[in-house]
This record gives structure tokens, C-alpha cells and sequence, in this order.
């Protein structure tokens, strides 16, 4: 599962992990939550990485309901090429999702739910597997649906060693060696199946934070911070 990610990484970070600088205006982020636009890489027409952006969760082309990405903002990893929300945009329209980290909820007894924030031991942001999707208007819609809706999903898997106490599922998380082969448009659907099940746990760091996190209205520094001996 990942339903809430932070990217704030400085320009020098986002150069070492991807190739590339960060995406032009690009401004920091702790509380990125669905619906929400998105930063993401994909190969342009030349075939060559390039920024872009997507609203997340995931809407067909053929979706009648542009509401039913609220409930699709992550795709299995071993169900991702079968399912016929997801399928063709699996074989044809991959991404990477970068991120500082992402958040998840762990059980805290009487106390609720306490966040966690997860990163790269190394402090460098992950690249998120990713696929998406683009819709235009159908003849007939009214004018306030867009003439054109970019979307995307984020794959995840079984939980690590060190992630299962937090939750059973985390995004799939590859590495810079990975991103041409994901990314290639004439990939083959075997070979990108296999690429998933290769894909290695990174070696990640967690922290509990703040519950100011549970709203998306909340978007600051102090979101990632970790929590003092007193839980604040």
C-alpha cells in the first residue's frame, strides 16, 4: 500500500538517483495525497527520460466515472498485467514516481494509528514503479470534464523483512540500472512481469511522525520530523 508520499529532495539528490535534475517549478512536498498532481518520469517521443505530470489514481480511457480513480491508486504488482483497469497501461504507459518517502499507519493499541515515515537508508529519493493512463472527453460529457486527463497508479508488492511490522504491502522500489528497461515503451510483457519479481528490497529507514500527516491540508517540513519521547 501507499496512499500518502513526501518529495522534497534537494536538486543535488534528485541527480544522483535519476540522471536528471528535478522537474522545472518544482517545489517541495511532505503530504502528497490521491487526487493530487503528481511529478513523474516517462520516455518522450524520442524515446528519452523526461518529466511530466500525472493526477493520482488511475483512470481508464474507457471509464464513464472519472471518480473510480480515487480507487485505483495502487496496482498489484502480480495482478498489474491481467487486470482490465490496469493492463494496457502496464504494456504501453510505465513510469517512475519519485518520492523522498512515503507513510504508513501502523496499529498503535488504544492510541490508534501512529505514522511512519519510510526512506532510502542512503537519503537519496526512491523511484516508485508506475503506470498511466490518458483519457480525452467523450462526445456527449459536459464541459467541466477535462478535454484531456493524464492519471497513474503505483505498483506495490509484499512487504519486506523490514516493512511488515508497518504493513503488508510497499511500493515497488527499483534502482537507476532498472529505470531504461521499465520505461522502454516495447518492452514485452514476460520481460517486465520478470523485472517485477527481480526487483531486490532497498535498504530503508522509518521513523514514527506527527498525525498532523492524516490531513492532506497539512503540508510542511515538520511532517517528516520524527516524534520526540513524548509522541509530539
Amino acid at each position: 500500500m501507499c496512499g500518502r508520499f513526501a518529495f522534497f529532495s534537494p536538486a543535488e539528490a534528485i541527480t544522483a538517483a535519476f540522471g536528471m535534475g528535478p522537474p522545472a517549478e518544482f517545489t517541495a512536498r511532505y503530504n502528497i495525497a490521491p487526487s493530487q498532481s503528481v511529478h513523474a518520469i516517462v520516455h518522450d517521443s524520442a524515446g528519452a527520460p523526461a518529466w511530466t505530470s500525472l493526477r493520482w489514481g488511475l483512470v481508464p480511457s474507457w471509464a464513464k466515472d472519472l471518480a473510480v480513480g480515487n480507487r485505483m491508486i495502487n496496482a498489484r504488482a502480480e495482478t498489474v498485467a491481467g487486470k482490465p483497469a490496469y493492463r494496457a497501461a502496464f504494456r504501453r504507459r510505465r513510469c517512475l514516481i519519485p518520492a523522498s518517502g512515503f507513510y504508513e499507519w501502523q496499529s498503535s493499541g488504544e492510541r490508534g494509528k501512529t505514522p511512519w515515515f519510510i526512506s532510502r537508508a542512503d537519503g537519496l529519493p526512491l523511484a516508485m514503479a508506475g503506470i498511466w493512463e490518458h483519457r480525452e472527453r467523450k462526445p456527449g460529457e459536459p464541459d467541466d470534464v477535462p478535454a484531456e486527463l493524464f492519471t497513474c497508479s503505483i505498483l506495490t508488492t509484499a512487504a519486506s523483512d523490514f516493512m511488515q511490522p508497518l504493513h503488508h504491502r510497499m511500493p515497488v522500489m527499483l534502482e537507476r540500472r532498472d529505470f531504461a528497461d521499465w520505461l522502454d515503451v516495447d518492452a514485452g510483457v514476460p520481460a517486465l512481469q520478470a523485472q517485477l519479481a527481480a526487483a531486490k528490497p532497498l535498504q530503508l529507514q522509518a521513523w514514527a511522525v506527527s498525525r498532523a500527516v492524516n490531513s492532506p491540508r497539512n503540508d510542511k517540513p515538520e511532517l517528516v520530523a520524527p516524534l520526540d519521547s513524548n509522541g509530539s
